[in-house]
């Protein structure tokens, strides 16, 4: 495609009040508005023959694209032209892809160095799911800047939208700094456990209850039981994937935010010895994994949560929470990540919660709507500004009346802003195995 620029539909219409008033002055004067037009022309054709051709271009077989979900990312691509014909000294590109994807379609401008155009389009995704980069069109004007020419290319290149794996990874390294990362030996917690691991000769202020009064006797010298704590704990994340939790907080859906977290905690878990397991639902359950153990089964974990999908049902918290009760053989840790946006979904979660609070310990994992917050605490100075933050109080308070309610039962609250909400969670969970509720 050949098309002409700005400055050459300027000069075209400066012509014409010059043609006009010739003409008015002198019968042949008529004649400057045709000879105009075709000088522009004329230069406009030389224009586009001076710069490089359209069938010189060519593009480079792209790379792969990574891409994860909130994580910014660049799509990397190489245009040539032919190294014995002509090449402009710049180019303009733009690239369209899907929207999960969160391609940038502002124009990029490249430098071209020894016939090559390097090209780097900026994008955030979304949402995780399968997306695809559609179209490349690159443009570059003549020397004169007077014609566009353009070329188009068809990409139809797959560029799926994965977990961010990497901040789970930079968070883990960051919450566990102070261990060795290479050659670590396995260490026994000793402690006020349940695991019994040795005698030893009591000492003035250990607890007299440890006392051994039978091998006490046998071997005349006071004897106490040392402990191991319990590392072998269920730690089950139930991730809430329903309607409400596939809004964005922050910039990025509520689900995917709660998947990075339950991974973060994972990784602590496994680390710390405990098992780990993931169990989704909405209106009813889509996966569960039970509870696995060893670092090994962090890969596992890892790809069973890409599963999760973006769901428009609403969060049936009654059949859920009854199903995950009835999966748990033993005493387990329940994580469960929402959100209290529906009051009406939330009284229905806090009547079954009671059955599952006499087995388990339960630890709810919420995020901190800023946006709302700042919405309630913003001044108003329109009649919309008010109704706006009277709605975002209202919501504000059921939030935190059933978060009273929740703590009153004996869960766990964790109340965090959205990109801190993995760190409190691991911390959480730490917090409640120093304090042996697990």
């Amino acid at each position: 495609m050949i098309y002409p620029t700005r400055r050459a539909v300027t000069v075209l219409a400066a012509g014409a009040p010059v043609a006009l008033l010739a003409g008015v002055l002198t019968p042949v004067g008529w004649l400057a508005g045709p000879v105009w037009i075709a000088g522009v022309v004329l230069l406009f054709a030389a224009d586009a023959l001076l710069t490089g051709s359209r069938s010189s271009l060519t593009l480079d077989p792209p790379e792969p694209v990574r891409a994860a979900v909130g994580r910014p990312g660049l799509v990397g691509l190489t245009a040539r032209f032919a190294a014995q014909g002509r090449a402009p000294h710049q180019v303009e590109a733009a690239l369209s892809g899907e929207a999960k994807l969160g391609v940038d379609d502002a124009p990029r401008q490249a430098e071209v160095r020894s016939h090559v155009a390097s090209l780097a389009f900026p994008f955030t995704p979304e949402r995780r799911g399968d997306a695809a980069l559609h179209e490349l069109w690159v443009r570059w004007r003549g020397p004169m800047n007077l014609a566009w020419k353009q070329k188009t290319f068809r990409l139809d290149l797959s560029a799926p939208v994965l977990t961010d794996l990497q901040w789970v990874r930079d968070q883990a390294v960051r919450l566990f700094a102070r261990d060795a990362l290479f050659g670590t030996k396995a260490q026994l917690d000793i402690g006020e456990g349940a695991e019994f691991q040795a005698l030893r000769d009591y000492q003035p202020g250990m607890d007299r209850r440890a006392i051994d009064w039978k091998q006490s006797a046998r071997h005349a010298a006071l004897l106490a039981k040392e402990f191991r704590t319990e590392r072998n704990h269920n730690v089950i994340m139930a991730l809430d994937c329903g309607r409400a939790a596939c809004e964005p907080v922050g910039g990025m859906p509520r689900v995917d935010r709660f998947i990075h977290a339950a991974l973060l905690l994972s990784y602590a878990c496994l680390r710390s010895g405990d098992r780990a397991g993931l169990f989704a639902f909405d209106s009813r359950p889509r996966l569960s994994t039970g509870a696995v153990g060893g670092m090994n089964a962090f890969r596992t974990l890892q790809t069973v949560v890409g599963r999760v999908d973006y769901s428009t049902h609403e969060t049936n918290y009654t059949l859920a929470l009854a199903t995950l009760s009835g999966q748990l053989q033993r005493r387990s840790l329940i994580v469960v990540f929402t959100d209290f946006t529906d009051s009406t979904a939330a009284e229905l979660m806090i009547e079954s919660l009671g059955r599952l609070l006499k087995r388990h310990l339960v630890l709810f994992v919420v995020l901190r709507d800023e946006e709302l917050e700042a919405l309630a605490a913003a001044a108003p100075e329109t009649a919309e500004d008010v109704s706006r933050a009277v709605v975002a109080a209202s919501l504000l308070r059921e939030r935190e009346t059933v978060i009273s309610r929740l703590r009153r039962m004996g869960a766990h609250i964790v109340d965090a802003p959205a990109d801190q909400v993995g760190p409190e969670a691991v911390n959480a969970y730490l917090d409640l195995k120093r304090r042996d509720l697990l």
